[in-house]
């Protein structure tokens, strides 16, 4: 008769490091201190984190300049792109067992029993809980999460990968999938350097698109070229960034354009050309009231232009994310940090100074 493993025992502390926002508004601040660790529900999970990536949306929240704020629900941690390892289960939790990896999404849950979560809408549910605003997120060493709603992580995607999938990669899937472009169709990416656009970038190449990327600086034009990048147009060198644009796009003008940076809406039209039925997706997030798309209603009408917005990947968005991963499609965009030089990359997040992702390191 075959012995039965035992799972595997983890030493859980009592305090745990976290980087916590002070001052959260204009003037915030980042340190990294000592936190108790929670308690895992009936339902819950007990994620120990290897890694947290640095999103741009965490940035709103410090910056208090969505119109809510982390203060509200009394949460100091943000955060939502976490890889790590189980190290306990609620009495009632069937689906992970101790020792299996697990990822944390910008969705913590959803109600589970509405119209859109019967669809592929549930992260538009209206009782959707925020991971890092309503409830701490992957700034946080040890988390807890519903186990419903954690992301399993295949064995041969590796943290600092899994990470930023669980929000850059599957948010740009969610957006690549809702433009409706298909191979061989131009995909133009301004602000493409970044976390999400690089991602997106990878995604498109890989689905057959032609990525053209809109940024600036040697470090993101070798970053996006490496990805798949067809063109790089740097707007800081050219004289006209969307000429350059419908230039490469066989003199025409892109299919699509996947708005990841928040700078780009005002512009965002303008890499379209001449195409007719081109698309506008609006993904990145501005501050509240801050950012509009000028447009003449004849130029939709006469040029069968739609322009959409699009939130975060849904559970199924990021398995699907995960699958191009497993299978090479998304190659690490992270530099990686430790997490005692969280204030020092959260501030070069903010002045931005990132190619691709930041990753920060709980072990390190």
């Amino acid at each position: 008769m075959g012995s039965v493993t035992p799972p595997p025992a983890y030493h859980i502390p009592a305090h745990c490091k976290a980087g916590i926002i002070e001052n959260a508004g204009p003037n915030f601040t980042v340190k990294v201190v000592q936190v108790p660790v929670p308690e895992p529900g009936p339902d819950e999970i007990l994620i120990k984190l290897n890694v947290t990536g640095l999103c741009q949306s965490d940035l709103h929240y410090m910056l208090d300049d969505l119109g809510i704020s982390m203060s509200t629900f009394g949460v100091r941690s943000p955060g939502h792109e976490g890889a790590g390892i189980v190290v306990k289960r609620g009495s009632r939790v069937t689906n992970f067992k101790i020792g299996d990896r697990a990822g944390i999404k910008p969705m913590m849950n959803t109600c589970g029993c509405c119209q859109h979560c019967w669809t592929d809408k549930e992260t538009y549910c209206a009782g959707v809980v925020h991971t890092g605003l309503m409830v701490p997120g992957t700034y946080q060493e040890y988390i807890v999460s519903p186990a419903h709603y954690a992301t399993p992580i295949p064995e041969c995607i590796p943290d600092e990968i899994a990470a930023p999938i669980m929000c850059s990669a599957s948010t740009i899937y969610r957006s690549l999938t809702e433009s409706r472009l298909q191979a061989g169709d131009w995909a133009v990416f301004p602000g493409g350097g970044g976390g999400v656009g690089i991602q997106g970038v990878q995604l498109a190449s890989a689905m057959g698109m032609r990525p053209i990327v809109v940024d600036t600086g040697d470090e993101k034009r070798e970053l996006a070229l490496r990805m798949g990048a067809e063109a790089f147009v740097d707007f800081k060198t050219v004289p006209d960034a969307a000429a350059a644009v419908v230039e490469a796009a066989d003199g025409i003008g892109g299919h699509g354009v996947f708005v990841t940076a928040q700078a780009a809406y005002p512009a965002a039209l303008s890499y379209l050309g001449e195409r007719v039925g081109g698309c506008v997706m609006c993904i990145g997030i501005a501050p509240a009231g801050s950012m509009t798309i000028p447009v003449d209603p004849n130029l939709l009408l006469f040029k069968n232009t739609r322009i959409q917005g699009t939130l975060v990947g849904s559970r199924h968005d990021t398995i699907r994310a995960l699958d191009f991963a497993r299978r090479g499609k998304l190659r690490q965009i992270c530099e990686v940090y430790p997490i005692d030089r969280l204030p020092e990359a959260v501030d070069l997040l903010r002045r931005g100074k990132v190619a691709g992702r930041i990753v920060v390191d709980f072990n390190k």
